[in-house]
């Protein structure tokens, strides 16, 4: 197999400077392990694509399938190692075993009242249903190790059944040298820095706030720091989040053997008119040729949303999205989701996505990453007209949500920007790039995407506002963060909004008034982790047709298939969690179903 894999992890970042990834491979085998033939043949189950698929993979090589995974791109992992890797697990046996008290019972609650009836309450419960099987055999066929971010709040907490202490997981810190070889396939994150950082989500609270709570940050700084360059000196590479989670599940595949052909793309699904139409395999094409894969059992498709494919975009969702915006893996053009419609399946929730609000990105580059920016104290977003227009601290999927309810109802945001004083730029990360008192970088004052200003009135002209609505926005934001209240949009209310505001803050962690220049604007665009929309599935994973008729043999997860939550987002992690409970459901299907 090329490569032994260790089970051995430690748990043992800080930053150097941060660039964005550019992509680039050098030579290599198109198969893992290298030089396996790329032929026609048979196997009991095929995977199309190697994000959470790799669960399909491993729960079916556990059932005792035979798989092939096959993926488009030249790496492992798709948008999922772009991701902060985060795992929504309710009631999980990693939660009961630090120390929380949640139950099957109150998740299932809260997502009644979250998703609302926007998603079949048979997919919810489906995953419940399997939430603890699959933690269980991720632990038996991975090295992966995890733990809960504990306060890490729901997205909604004060709805029915919610937890302000949260039901997220992260996976620790992962050696990726133990993948050998093949550690340079794994799929690079949106960001990449000169030393390897093992930051996790519960690590970047606390990161961004080292300038306002050394006590936390500080220790935590040099944790990572020391974890990541005594690694390499140790000859080990540590990564987490979603580069962490990507490796240790394809540690999985390559401890059980199981085969990944790379480079290979999903021309077409094959059905058997004798056999009810059921799915029986695939055409798919590598190096110029057609190569045809039997799938006895079936096929499992997870590969990715419609991320990429703009005409898909400005068609179901906006024709307003700028271009390529979004932080999903290049690969992920829709795909599986048009294989299976060319077969009579169903598609549902194409109008959403994973939406994530960041910086608009430099000619040439992609957006900037901007996650706990909206929610600290002492700034607030704006749109073209000077006005607020959202609860800047919402998490991200409702914050694009309303960008697009807002276009709907005739009143679009053309433009936004996000407003800080120089305290907020002297306290806090932003764009996961400039640290506490790092000058704003020129490049983007010179391509429009930053001002800065002595006065409000003056920042408010240089960003082509109206001055006068500007400074009107102003002034109600200030008396009013003077006193911790919004009493426009709640910010602040929520547990969720409170997780990423700063705790020396009162009353009201995620407001302060902006009084003292210079004063700042930085250009806004909204880009999201992926779409999620897709292919209409059941509790079983099983794609269904335009009469709610199943498709025999096809199964879809991930961003493949529509949202399990339907238009809501219930917490951190919860794309990546569905993705993996649904693979191993999918799984279990084709290895139990009798039909076959």
């Amino acid at each position: 197999m090329g490569v032994v894999c260790s089970t051995d992890q430690d748990d043992s970042s800080a930053a150097p400077r941060l660039r964005h990834t550019v992509l680039s491979v050098s030579p290599h085998s198109t198969t893992i392990p290298a030089g396996l033939p790329v032929a026609d043949t048979a196997v009991d189950l095929l995977v199309v694509g190697s994000g959470t698929g790799m669960s399909a993979a491993l729960a079916a090589h556990e059932f005792g399938l035979s798989v092939l995974i096959v993926e488009k791109s030249s790496y492992v992992g798709g948008s999922t190692a772009r991701s902060g890797g985060a795992l929504w697990l309710p009631a999980c046996s990693v939660l009961r075993e630090d120390g929380a008290n949640d139950t099957t019972e109150r998740a299932a609650t809260y997502l009644d009242s979250v998703v609302a009836g926007s998603a079949p309450r048979q997919r919810s419960a489906g995953f419940l249903t399997h939430l603890s099987a699959t933690v269980e055999m991720l632990r038996r066929m991975t090295p992966l190790r995890l733990f809960w971010a504990r306060d890490y709040s729901d997205y909604h907490p004060e709805e029915p059944g919610g937890s302000a202490a949260g039901r997220t997981c992260e996976c620790r810190p992962f050696d990726t040298s133990i993948l050998g070889e093949y550690r340079t396939r794994l799929q690079p994150g949106v960001m990449e820095v000169s030393v390897p950082i093992p930051t996790t989500g519960a690590d970047y609270r606390w990161m961004n706030l080292v300038a306002r709570v050394p006590r936390k940050g500080i220790p935590t700084f040099a944790k990572r720091v020391a974890q990541g360059v005594g690694g390499l000196l140790l000859g080990r590479r540590y990564a987490a989040g979603g580069q962490g989670l990507v490796a240790g599940l394809f540690a999985g595949v390559l401890r059980a053997g199981i085969p990944v052909w790379t480079d290979t793309t999903l021309l077409r699904l094959l059905n058997d008119p004798g056999d009810g139409d059921r799915v029986s395999g695939a055409v798919v094409g590598h190096s110029g040729r057609e190569v045809t894969i039997t799938a006895r059992r079936g096929v499992v498709l997870a590969t990715g949303g419609f991320d990429h494919s703009m005409d898909m975009r400005w068609k179901f969702q906006s024709e307003s999205l700028g271009a390529n915006l979004s932080l999903g893996a290049a690969a992920n053009t829709g795909d599986g989701i048009r294989a299976a419609q060319e077969l009579g399946a169903d598609i549902d929730l194409m109008d959403q996505a994973w939406w994530f609000p960041a910086v608009a990105p430099l000619p040439g580059e992609a957006p900037a990453v901007m996650l706990a920016e909206r929610s600290l104290p002492g700034c607030l977003i704006v749109d073209q007209s000077g006005h607020r227009f959202a609860n800047e601290s919402a998490d991200y999927m409702s914050f694009g949500q309303r960008l697009l309810e807002l276009e709907r109802s005739g009143n679009r945001v053309e433009a936004m920007w996000i407003i800080f004083d120089q305290q907020y730029r002297n306290s806090y990360v932003f764009g996961a790039q400039l640290f506490p008192r790092m000058r704003i970088p020129q490049a983007w004052f010179g391509a429009g995407i930053a001002a800065r200003a002595e006065s409000l009135a003056e920042l408010g002209a240089q960003i082509a506002v109206p001055v006068s609505e500007f400074t009107q926005t102003m002034t109600r934001f200030n008396e009013s963060a003077s006193a911790g209240e919004d009493p426009d949009f709640g910010r602040g209310r929520s547990a969720y909004d409170r997780y990423y505001g700063d705790p020396t803050v009162t009353p009201n962690p995620n407001l302060r008034p902006l009084v003292k220049g210079p004063f700042y604007a930085v250009k806004m665009v909204l880009s999201d982790l992926g779409t999620c929309g897709g292919l209409k599935a059941d509790e079983r994973a099983r794609v269904l047709r335009e009469d709610g008729g199943v498709i025999a043999g096809l199964y879809a997860i991930g961003n493949t298939a529509a949202n399990a939550f339907g238009a809501t987002y219930p917490g951190a992690g919860a794309t990546i969690a569905q993705g993996l409970v649904y693979g191993y459901i999918a799984a279990r299907d084709a290895a139990t179903t009798d039909s076959y």
